[in-house]
């Protein structure tokens, strides 16, 4: 519990990848090869996901529908709702590339792991929790690409056919064969999670780089000003506390019991940079991806923080009460 309150060593080594991006910057050849490495990548990041994730679990664990329900329109609804509402900041408080970060980050799934270790540090409902977090993630594979292009178009851009192919292509068909290949390599994946979870998150490093390289190439931190990143932490730190409320005050309106108001709340508010990264690859490729990623990085380390702070409070009120 004490590391949740430092700075996530996760996120540390993401802004030292940042850094040497933006010191040496993959260019020519390199880029290309990198480019083309992190197309590999992200089809074997969506090809472990599948197979790591039990689908028939997700769907059981559907018979709590009330609460998956209100994580559903947390994550799917209300978050890009107040991404559509954000386009009031722009430009005074946003620039329209950080916005779009924003709208992209409002689009995304939940978390898996944060998600279920917040609600049982706070007490939750733990099953509903792992269910919740494990179908959130089962439905952005669709849903986010969905999503993202449904506000694109709201801002007046579109959604290609090549994009739509590079998501089937890179994303869904791959998560398709972790699927169909579970039944046989589940085990060994389990065996072998220490090592996986290297695997994955060497492999968000590498897109980081790649997409951060791409972006001193074309100039973005000249783009970005100290007012704009402050005001960016702020925005995030706004949508965070929206969406807290609202989780936290509905289930209580609805009748939903404290175990199961921890779960919605935990479950509703979080967004998923493992997904994320590789997605905005492939779904903003060609368009300045680090700034577009940028938000999304913010707020994964504010969550962290807010809600290591929330669980704690919630367990020291659970202690007091079976004290």
């Amino acid at each position: 519990m004490t590391a949740l309150r430092r700075l996530d060593p996760y996120i540390m080594a993401i802004l030292c990848t940042v850094g040497i991006a933006s010191l040496l910057p993959a260019r020519g050849g390199w880029a290309t090869a990198f480019e083309h490495l992190t197309t590999i990548v992200i089809a074997l990041l969506f090809f472990l996901y599948g197979a790591r994730l039990s689908a028939r679990e997700a769907l059981d664990g559907l018979r709590h529908w009330r609460l998956h329900g209100l994580v559903f329109a947390s994550t799917f609804v209300l978050f890009p709702l107040l991404g559509l509402a954000a386009r009031l900041l722009v430009p005074t408080v946003l620039s329209p590339q950080l916005y779009l970060g924003v709208l992209f980050l409002c689009c995304l799934p939940s978390t898996v792991q944060s998600s279920i270790a917040f609600t049982s540090i706070a007490r939750g409902n733990v099953p509903a929790a792992i269910c919740a977090a494990s179908f959130s993630n089962l439905a952005g594979i669709v849903l986010t690409p969905l999503l993202v292009g449904l506000l694109i178009t709201t801002r007046g851009g579109g959604f290609s056919a090549q994009s739509f192919l590079d998501i089937v292509l890179q994303l869904l068909l791959p998560f398709l064969l972790g699927q169909v290949a579970r039944r046989w390599i589940a085990g060994w994946l389990d065996r072998h999670r220490p090592v996986l979870g290297l695997v994955d998150r060497g492999s968000v490093l590498l897109v980081v780089y790649t997409a951060f390289s791409q972006g001193v190439v074309a100039g973005i931190w000249g783009q970005l000003s100290v007012g704009y990143l402050v005001a960016l932490v702020l925005v995030d730190l706004v949508l965070l506390a929206l969406v807290l409320a609202v989780t936290g005050l509905l289930p209580r309106l609805l009748g939903f019991d404290g175990a199961d108001r921890i779960t919605i709340m935990f479950c509703g508010s979080k967004k998923s940079l493992a997904s994320g990264l590789p997605m905005a690859s492939v779904l903003f490729a060609g368009q300045g991806v680090g700034l577009v990623v940028l938000p999304l990085m913010l707020f994964h380390q504010v969550q962290l923080m807010v809600c290591a702070w929330l669980a704690q409070r919630y367990a020291r009120r659970a202690e007091l009460v079976t004290a």
